[in-house]
């Protein structure tokens, strides 16, 4: 297994709904998700799939509310067996949204481990489909300041309507 370097692909953050439609097409397709540089291996297990609506308050005490998935992988080899059909994988979701309510617009979290090391929590990029393959990286996924993630938003918001291409001319890019 040839390991990718993760550095040249942006973490997307996308959703179920996207990563759903993308498998749809590419049903026979084998499906393999890079983690750390390196693919999971051709055993690997979805063991849960859990959604949950969370309310908190952010470090600037403002009330968040968002609904997340999570999917659990098991990076395990097992016997001759190859990576999973993306499919499969459709189909299993597909089945937990016969007893769990799954938002396809939910943020996506993958947790990953390969039964030693401490479970991993990440992010999906977009899937790649390459090598009659679906690839999809996951990344990290970091903690953030939600107050400060709003207000640079909001900055690149400004700039970008004050620095496109009809503003150019207008002085306010300096």
């Amino acid at each position: 297994m040839n390991a990718i370097d993760n550095s040249k692909i942006q973490a997307d953050d996308i959703n179920l709904g996207l990563l759903l439609n993308i498998l749809a097409g590419e049903k026979d397709s084998p499906l393999v998700f890079y983690y750390g540089g390196q693919p999971v291996k051709p055993g690997y297990h979805i063991t849960e799939v859990k959604a949950g609506q969370f309310s908190a308050l952010d470090c600037g005490a403002n009330p968040e509310a968002w609904t997340e998935i999570f999917i659990q992988l098991w990076d395990i080899e097992e016997g001759d067996r190859t990576h999973m059909p993306a499919g499969k994988f459709y189909s299993i979701i597909r089945k937990v949204t016969d007893h769990v309510q799954l938002d396809g617009s939910a943020k996506l979290t993958f947790e990953v481990s390969d039964g030693v090391q401490p479970m991993q929590l990440y992010c999906a990029a977009t899937p790649v489909l390459r090598a009659g393959a679906v690839h999809v990286t996951l990344s990290p996924r970091p903690a953030s300041c939600k107050p400060r993630d709003r207000w640079l938003a909001e900055e690149n918001s400004k700039a970008a309507a004050c620095c496109g291409p009809r503003a150019a001319t207008s002085g306010c890019c300096v």
